[in-house]
């Protein structure tokens, strides 16, 4: 049923979208997915709040997370981990054979920009990786802060250093701007904010990237992004891509410039905020308490923190009872939170309805 979906991805799709998918697909060479892509260029850019270019990938945010890593790190870079998908970050610079120091905080905490700063005014790195939304936690970090951190102590340092982030549960739901930010990379996945079937990614790069690109040997082949580049500049991608999926990108972006990104930005932070207050003045009753500190909140997830007498599992089956989907904690959280993906489609109304399921799931016990 439709308004009952609540994962923090992959998030409710609406038949509208699942609809637009059941057409033959096209050569993926000829005009009209041209056409489509050229249509979606400057669509992207809204959602992305940029005026760089916006690839499309097919594959998992995690892809473009490598690319950033093959692309951008040249020799060490500091990895900013505060949960389950940052730490992700983390092993992709590590697994693709780059040096890595970690900037660790417990799970449910944010950055401090100043001790980013600290770190990368020692000198020696080239790069920051670093989560926007933590999906695992419902914490947002704050992006603006942290590059402009990273700015400063390229001044300290005599380093270049490149801001990559992943805004995998932000993206499409918060409103960014990483011109203005001096973001370097900033990516999502179809699947979260965006309210799209999983299996394609996005990502923005800035023209200091892609010259730290041309720099790098063994950037590999499916996510180089000077490849990206040359073929998104004539609206085409190096390899075939889920045709289907770019059929369902081209419907939502329409419904997304119609409701505007302002608009759409402000709903998210209505739903979260709704959600905010029913775990302080209902849920704080039976136990619960929100995960992230006020002020480091991501608008799209939250993370409760559940009392011992009910597990994250055991909480989320008796909702699936109910016809409601939510997700358990993520990682080590898993028995000790629930998380509620209020993003992408979803409205005000139908938040306030899975509240009250959840309400009675507590009272019933």
């Amino acid at each position: 049923m439709q308004g009952r979906f609540f994962l923090p991805g992959p998030t409710e799709v609406r038949p509208e979208i699942l609809a637009a998918m059941a057409r033959q697909p096209v050569g993926h060479r000829g005009p009209e997915l041209a056409s489509l892509l050229a249509d979606a260029d400057p669509r992207l850019r809204r959602v992305f709040g940029t005026t760089r270019p916006v690839y499309i990938s097919t594959s998992s945010a995690t892809g473009l997370m490598e690319a950033a890593v093959r692309n951008g790190v040249r020799r060490r870079a500091l990895a900013l981990v505060n949960g389950a998908f940052s730490g992700r970050f983390r092993e992709l610079v590590e697994a693709v054979g780059r040096e890595c120091e970690t900037y660790e905080v417990p799970w449910g905490e944010a950055h401090s920009p100043d001790i980013v700063e600290e770190r990368l005014s020692a000198g020696g790195f080239d790069a920051v990786v670093v989560v926007h939304s933590e999906t695992s936690t419902g914490v947002l970090n704050p992006i603006r802060e942290i590059a402009a951190a990273a700015r400063a102590a390229e001044g300290a340092s005599g380093d270049d250093i490149l801001v990559m982030v992943d805004g995998v549960s932000s993206v499409g739901g918060v409103q960014v701007e990483p011109d203005e930010w001096g973001l370097d990379w900033l990516l999502t996945g179809a699947q979260k904010a965006l309210a799209l079937p999983p299996g394609l990614a996005f990502g923005s790069p800035s023209e200091r990237l892609l010259r730290r690109a041309a720099t790098i040997d063994g950037r590999g082949r499916y996510f180089d992004l000077l490849e990206l580049d040359s073929y998104w500049e004539r609206h085409q991608t190096p390899a075939t891509p889920a045709i289907n999926l770019v059929y369902a990108l081209a419907e939502q972006l329409r419904a997304l410039d119609a409701e505007g990104m302002e608009a759409r930005a402000a709903r998210h932070i209505a739903m979260a905020e709704l959600c905010w207050r029913w775990v302080d003045e209902v849920g704080s009753g039976f136990g619960m308490s929100i995960l992230a500190s006020p002020g480091f909140r991501s608008p799209t997830v939250t993370a409760i923190q559940l009392p011992p007498t009910v597990t994250g599992p055991e909480l989320a089956a008796s909702m699936s009872a109910h016809g409601y989907t939510i997700s358990p904690g993520y990682g080590k959280l898993k028995d000790t939170t629930i998380r509620i993906g209020h993003m992408g489609d979803h409205t005000v109304g139908e938040v306030e309805e899975l509240l009250s399921a959840l309400q009675g799931v507590m009272i019933d016990g």
